[in-house]
């Protein structure tokens, strides 16, 4: 096989020669991002780690002193972006004489959940959709070839939940309300779900995140991953990549975003490419990750430069840490590119921060990207800030597009050889140590 079928083997067109177009096709009507929720061997922990990294305060819970004990749930919140995380008890304290169990979460697993965090480290378990029909979701998907994961479950006859699987060890969980009303209501038990009870705030925290804008998953068949999504759900292709349009000199990899009627739901999938000079990042994501998974996600800030300074305070002090800022060229070439949209002060904020902007025909994005997380070089956050393409609903209210300002295609070379600079120091610290030894 040669390079460049080696790099391309899903036969993608590539940035330049693909033509959007919107089918509407969706087999089931999508809401919105509803919920992401990691599992984890202490959810106590991982819950304060992101909610003092990210500015998200915690709002509700479902633990021992809620009379759960299967497993401790945390919830944090900020705008519509909801984190949730999730660690099991003992599965000793669970009375075999009850009728039903008190797990809020009623698709959790003891076993799957251990087996998860062993297999995987801090991931995430699902991504969760709204749905007008949970039911009819995932009929829909099961008929259309999704494997089923957990059938519908009416929850206090209010909730319904579903799971398919969606690649490697994640579910995309369907969640719908019978009284969509109810989602407006401060009472986490209804907006959430129920046997949650809300967290009294001991002080304000809000460093400016909106919501998830897309999350991304890294798998090893591109071309298998995207027709077995597009398939039950009927996503169409929104915006593709190859290594020629994202690659460096040393690695690349192949991508596909796939989208929801109002392309607000946003899954990109990559895939790693084959006979570089270096190993892809993707790649070395599978094989830490031992397969498919979350890789990262996107979150929307309504204001860049204030959640960046924020969140730079904490970082090395419980926070995160970020990915090493591109060299001072970069920013010297800023004002060419994008001069009419940031100010020359922005462009000086852009610079002091570490942010990436990019933009395409419609708009502009601006973005920046932690390191891994956890443990593992796994999954990571990238927070962005998308300028432009504001439209008007049937309701006359305003609203930004889907995807305004691309992916930062312009900039994924940067991000390649800052992730390749930073997997070098974990590749000589391996390889002086034998050495050494």
């Amino acid at each position: 096989m040669g390079l460049a079928e080696t790099q391309n083997k899903s036969n993608l067109v590539g940035f330049s020669n693909f033509v959007r177009s919107n089918p509407r096709s969706d087999r089931f009507e999508v809401n919105r991002f509803h919920h992401i929720e990691y599992w984890c061997t202490d959810a106590t922990n991982a819950a304060l780690r992101f909610s003092w990294g990210l500015g998200m305060p915690m709002v509700a819970k479902s633990d021992l002193s809620t009379g759960n004990q299967s497993h401790a749930s945390y919830l944090l919140r900020s705008g519509d972006l909801s984190f949730l995380f999730t660690a099991p008890y003992s599965p000793t304290l669970s009375d075999p004489t009850r009728p039903t169990s008190t797990a809020s979460i009623p698709t959790f697993d003891h076993s799957a959940s251990r087996a998860f965090s062993a297999k995987h480290g801090l991931g995430v378990r699902a991504i969760a959709i709204e749905v007008s029909d949970a039911d009819l979701a995932y009929h829909a998907s099961v008929s259309h070839g999704a494997k089923p994961a957990s059938q519908p479950i009416l929850l206090d006859n209010r909730v319904t939940i579903a799971e398919v699987q969606l690649y490697g060890d994640v579910v995309l969980r369907y969640v719908s309300y019978k009284d969509p009303a109810q989602l407006s209501d401060p009472n986490p038990d209804l907006w959430f779900l129920p046997g949650f009870e809300p967290v009294p705030s001991s002080f304000p925290l809000d460093f400016g995140l909106r919501r998830l804008d897309h999350a991304v998953g890294n798998v090893p068949d591109l071309s298998a991953a995207v027709a077995y999504v597009k398939g039950f759900t009927g996503f169409h292709e929104f915006a593709e990549f190859t290594a020629e349009d994202v690659g460096t000199s040393e690695s690349g990899l192949n991508s596909v975003v796939l989208a929801n009627n109002e392309e607000m739901v946003l899954l990109p999938m990559n895939e790693p490419v084959y006979g570089t000079k270096r190993k892809s990042q993707i790649q070395t994501y599978l094989e830490h990750n031992e397969g498919a998974g979350v890789q990262h996600l996107a979150l929307v800030s309504g204001d860049i430069f204030r959640t960046l300074r924020e969140m730079r305070k904490r970082s090395g002090v419980g926070g995160f840490d970020f990915m090493p800022a591109p060299p001072p060229t970069y920013y010297r070439n800023l004002k060419k590119r994008a001069g009419d949209v940031l100010t020359d002060e922005q462009i000086k904020e852009c610079e002091e921060l570490g942010i990436l902007v990019d933009r395409d025909d419609q708009g502009t994005l601006l973005q920046i990207f932690t390191k891994p997380v956890g443990d593992r070089p796994t999954i990571f956050i990238e927070i962005i800030q998308r300028v432009g393409c504001m439209l008007k609903n049937d309701k006359g209210e305003v609203y930004q597009k889907g995807g305004c300002g691309g992916f930062g295609k312009g900039n994924f070379s940067e991000l390649f050889k800052s992730i390749e600079e930073y997997e070098k120091t974990l590749e000589a610290r391996q390889i002086a140590e034998p050495a050494a030894a």
